[in-house]
């Protein structure tokens, strides 16, 4: 009766990493003859999750074969697969992600080092890390998600972790697939690849469209979902791999654009208990439309499987335009739309004219053009070298990037009335009388790691090195042409070094320890004087196996001396990116991740259990306030805002050789949208949420499948944040259907 409750109590949770695979337990005789299992493709942190498994600090690797378990598109749905990952939805399909790790600031992923086949992919990484561009997950072969000690290899971003989406790698043969379905808001996407390889040149292309007309409700059946390309290339030359030096060279290159109408306007709370998927009369003209150009050249060199030499010049530009309401005027008076729906009942005036329900004025309504350009461009290479003494394995590895990026702001206000719920344009702005500034970074990182293995002991200590320069050109809001009139110039210097050291002990092929400590840090913005983000962090966790049970339960603490949080308007503020001092903050928590098959490995079915589970505890050490008023006023014991203590994924699957099913469910804990203690303030609370997905394939034969996705079975309404500006809901009930074929 027992293992009959807790059956279906799994069927209500989420889904985390496939349990191991049978043939990954031949590889887990790690020995110094093993060398292969060292050298991981430059573009790939892990590689397996026999590397996951064995590394000095945490780490996690979502396979091929996990991500194609549920097919998500939405990037926030298979990061939360992970313990220690902590996100907040925003759109409801995951275009723009806030992600968290170990309790960084979740706001537009701006405090985690984000990569694609480990080059950074961030619009300006240094300069303006708000990642408004995250690569399409819908195109990935597989994540990689780095913490604690394990990643001092990456930065800028060191204190929480990195992560590294691996895109479609070329075939070995001449082979090609095809995704497509559609579903609930006349939802579809497709997915085209193909490629082909020989002895000495390989080639892949691949094609992503994915488009909705979006889950809200505006006026006139106004569409409120987006349309989204992506276009990938690939192509590999090498010399004979059977000679003792072989040379290769790839060349990727990558376009994106998405064409969105989406707002930051959300809801009071009265109207989101009314109507949760409503939008505003005053929404109807907002859009953001981006486009991404990426292209990165990487040339190897190995020499008798021992030595490597990986260089990587690449370059992104990036573009987009988020045309939105910012303010409302009423009787001469500018009142910003967070603080209209924070209080609609003090500012009905200005809240009529959001909703439509009283004409405004010429000019009552001001829609910003958001406008920004960035690019990102450098160099890096990394030399291992690897190499055994007796019993004693060795593996050195040392790394440079040369980067430099920019952000480039040229924005505008228009001005419209509302008359009969539709929006005129009153007054055309002038480019670049709203924002005109340029803000640059240049950056040399440097690091070396070294490993050290012997017996049943590993041990990786590392060194991280930046020299950071960014500096601001502010050409005023009147010198469109920037000839330089009214300029204004400050600039910021950061050098710093970042220790850190890893290891792992191995009891046996089944039971290991791992432990690590390493100094965390994030770049200051161009503010002359402002210090870096600083903190120590420590880690202690296991990994084991029972029978059929794989387990991982990590401890982690975070102490920051000095944490910076930012003025982003996607976190309510005025969108100025300038960042402040949050002083002293105490971060520490549990993360459990438990894989087990049901049955024996002989049977034809397997049934996969998996569940995680994380608890974050953050703690303001000091007093302060926020001057733009994003976290509010601090006092000490205070929680950081937009962390969930408690979170929690689950799922049960059933696998066969023709069919697979899988249910999963994922609990959200509540968490609070300003710093504080003890009960949260209704106006103040993004409560828990649960929320079951549910996913098939069937395999017609070996080249064509039916694939079926239902995204929140119950169709539970929930309440996902209340930025930008006003609550925000979750996606409803969502199901599609569709064929996968591949040859």
């Amino acid at each position: 009766m027992k293992r009959i409750l807790f059956a279906l109590s799994v069927l209500t949770c989420s889904t985390q990493i496939q349990a191991q695979e049978k043939q990954n337990n031949q590889k887990r005789q790690d020995s110094t003859s093993t060398l292969k299992e060292v050298v991981i493709n430059a573009s790939k942190i892990l590689g397996s999750k026999f590397e996951a498994e064995n590394r000095t600090g945490s780490a996690s690797y979502i396979s091929p074969e996990d991500l194609k378990k549920f097919n998500y598109t939405d990037v926030n749905r298979i990061l939360r697969t992970v313990p220690g990952v902590n996100v907040f939805e925003e759109d409801g399909f995951g275009l723009r992600p806030n992600i968290s790790l170990r309790g960084t600031s979740a706001e537009r992923s701006s405090k985690i080092t984000l990569m694609e086949d480990g080059v950074l992919i961030a619009p300006a990484p240094y300069s303006a890390p708000a990642a408004y561009y995250v690569p399409s997950l819908a195109r990935m072969n597989a994540v990689e998600i780095l913490k604690g000690s394990s990643q001092i290899q990456y930065g800028p971003f060191t204190t929480g972790g990195a992560i590294n989406f691996i895109s479609a790698p070329i075939p070995n043969k001449f082979s090609g697939s095809i995704i497509s379905d559609y579903g609930s808001f006349n939802t579809s996407r497709t997915n085209a690849s193909i490629g082909v390889a020989d002895k000495n040149v390989g080639v892949l292309v691949q094609y992503l469209n994915f488009n909705s007309d979006g889950f809200k409700n505006l006026l006139n059946d106004q569409n409120t979902g987006f349309d989204k390309n992506d276009f990938m290339a690939k192509l590999h030359l090498t010399t004979d791999t059977d000679k003792k030096i072989v040379n290769s060279l790839d060349l990727k290159i990558q376009y994106a654009d998405e064409d969105a109408n989406e707002t930051y306007l959300g809801l009071t709370q009265a109207d989101y208990d009314k109507n949760p998927f409503m939008r505003y009369a005053s929404s109807q003209k907002d859009n953001i439309t981006t486009k991404n150009n990426h292209i990165a050249i990487t040339h190897t060199l190995k020499v008798d499987k021992y030595f490597s030499l990986t260089t990587t010049a690449y370059r992104n530009h990036f573009s987009r335009n988020w045309y939105k309401l910012d303010a409302v005027s009423f009787g001469g008076t500018k009142k910003g739309i967070s603080e209209i729906l924070e209080n609609p009942e003090t500012l009905s005036n200005y809240y009529a004219i959001i909703t439509g329900e009283t004409d405004g004025a010429n000019n009552s309504l001001s829609v910003k053009a958001n406008n920004r350009n960035y690019l990102s461009q450098g160099i890096q290479t990394k030399f291992d070298y690897h190499f055994a003494t007796g019993n004693v394995f060795h593996d050195v590895e040392i790394g440079a990037r040369l980067h430099k990026d920019e952000e480039d702001r040229f924005q505008w206000a228009d001005g419209y009335n509302i008359v009969n719920n539709v929006m005129n344009l009153t007054n055309a702005g002038t480019a670049g009388s709203d924002d005109n500034r340029v803000a640059h970074a240049k950056a040399l990182a440097l690091h070396i790691q070294y490993k050290l293995k012997y017996n049943k002991l590993t041990v990786t200590p590392g060194l991280r090195f930046e020299t950071i320069d960014l500096w601001n050109q502010n050409y005023g809001k009147v010198d469109p042409t920037r000839t330089g009139a009214n300029l204004v110039e400050n600039d910021n210097h950061v050098k710093v070094w970042l220790p850190g050291i890893g290891a792992n002990y191995k009891w046996n092929n089944n039971v290991s320890v791992f432990a690590g400590v390493h100094k965390g840090f994030a770049p200051p913005t161009n503010r002359t004087g402002q210090d870096a983000e600083s903190s120590i962090n420590y880690e202690l966790g296991t990994r084991f196996r029972v029978k059929k049970l794989y387990a991982e339960i990590v401890g982690f603490y975070n102490d920051y001396s000095n944490m910076l949080g930012s003025d982003l308007a996607a976190s309510g503020g005025s969108g100025t990116l300038d960042q402040f001092n949050a002083g002293e903050v105490r971060v520490n928590g549990v993360e459990v991740l438990l894989n087990y098959n049901v049955l024996a490995e002989t049977s034809k079915f397997k049934v996969p259990v998996t569940f995680s589970y994380t608890m974050t505890n953050t703690e303001f050490l000091n007093d302060f306030a926020s001057t733009d008023g994003t976290w509010g006023t601090i006092s000490k014991g205070d929680e950081i805002p937009y962390i969930s203590k408690h979170q929690f994924q689950s799922s049960i699957g059933v696998e066969h050789e023709k069919f697979e099913a899988t249910v999963s469910g994922r609990l959200n804990g509540k968490f609070r949208t300003q710093a504080g203690k003890g009960s949260i303030p209704a106006n103040e609370l993004v409560p828990n949420s649960f929320v079951v997905d549910f996913a098939a394939k069937y395999n017609l034969n070996k080249y064509i499948g039916i694939i079926g996705n239902i995204n929140n079975v119950f169709d539970t309404t929930y309440l996902v944040s209340r930025v930008p500006a006003g609550l925000r809901p979750g996606m409803p009930f969502f199901a599609s259907a569709g064929l996968v074929a591949q040859f």
